[in-house]
């Protein structure tokens, strides 16, 4: 496999004496959709700034499809695209010539920018708002037009940082879908949100950081698996008076028709559901209403750090 990003014993101390980076590694693949996150203040910006030479780096090494950062940055920053959480572009431009500027920088000609703009604008479900000066757009066309600026260049590594904050849920599942889509094309991409289950949904592989060092980085599907724990919404045919108790699991009225059921992660489910039947509950359906990463996020990170993981 191809190494995409290397980063290996980063420091970064800044000019007030704050520590952010403690001497962190992170390995990422070609083609892989990693995740990473951390806590307000946990360094995860202060990485990211580095990566894509917006932040000078203290000390350690990261190279970006074998180019280092130090050595070689125009070779590295040709294979990063960037999508920040601010909006970075001209608010007067039309939405059209952001896109063509963009690609000029890294050297496309005129005509292939503009064969990709109309490219990235029709999937981006922008098109029609191509001659729209950028200041007119909604907060989720503005998300979708950081997308695509920053995809003018045909970059092999994609950086988004919190590319839904603020967008409706219909807009972030078509954003969902275009970066599936994306990355099933080779992009590798990497991942910074609050939603966790947006982390959950997409990335493969996952790298949680706190006071400025790497707390866990593991395959996702490894990660979930210390749950200890899953709980499911149980809704009921017939009303019930008061939940019975279980042998199998944890069992609690939340109204007359509604019941929470909380397992271990080695229970039988056939268990539980011989012993609802034996007690006369009859289901309409259930859900498993687990956020599973949220909760392994917050037993991992500091208690003392604000924990939105934004």
């Amino acid at each position: 496999m191809t190494t995409a990003l290397e980063i290996s014993q980063l420091h970064k101390v800044y000019a007030n004496g704050h520590v952010a980076l403690k001497g962190i590694d992170l390995h990422v693949e070609h083609g892989d959709f990693f995740a990473l996150l951390g806590p307000n203040g946990a360094g995860k910006s202060t990485t990211i700034g580095i990566v894509t030479s917006l932040i000078n780096k203290t000390g350690g090494s990261i190279s970006v499809y074998g180019h280092d950062i130090h050595r070689n940055p125009s070779q590295a920053k040709t294979h990063i695209g960037l999508v920040p959480q601010e909006y970075s572009f001209n608010q007067f431009e039309p939405v059209e010539e952001i896109l063509i500027n963009q690609a000029g920088y890294y050297g496309v000609p005129p005509r292939e920018a503009k064969r990709r703009a109309r490219e990235h604008l029709t999937q981006l479900g922008l098109w029609e708002k191509r001659a729209n000066q950028a200041r007119n757009l909604s907060g989720g066309m503005k998300r979708r037009l950081m997308m695509a600026r920053a995809l003018l260049h045909r970059p092999k590594l994609l950086i988004l940082d919190e590319p839904t904050a603020g967008v409706d849920i219909e807009i972030r599942r078509m954003i969902w879908e275009f970066l599936t889509d994306l990355n099933r094309s080779g992009t590798t991409i990497i991942l910074t949100t609050h939603y966790l289950e947006e982390a959950e949904k997409l990335c493969r592989n996952i790298a949680i950081i706190d006071d400025g060092q790497i707390i866990a980085d593991s395959p996702m599907r490894s990660l979930l698996e210390r749950l200890e724990s899953e709980s499911f919404t149980l809704y009921l045919r017939e009303p019930l008076a008061e939940a019975p108790k279980l042998r199998s699991a944890q069992l609690r009225s939340i109204d007359s028709r509604t019941l929470e059921l909380v397992t271990d992660k080695h229970t039988d489910l056939g268990e539980v559901f011989s012993e609802l039947q034996a007690h006369n509950i009859k289901l309409l359906s259930l859900r498993n209403t687990s956020n599973r990463l949220e909760e392994l996020f917050l037993k991992m990170v500091s208690p003392e750090q604000d924990i939105n993981p934004s």
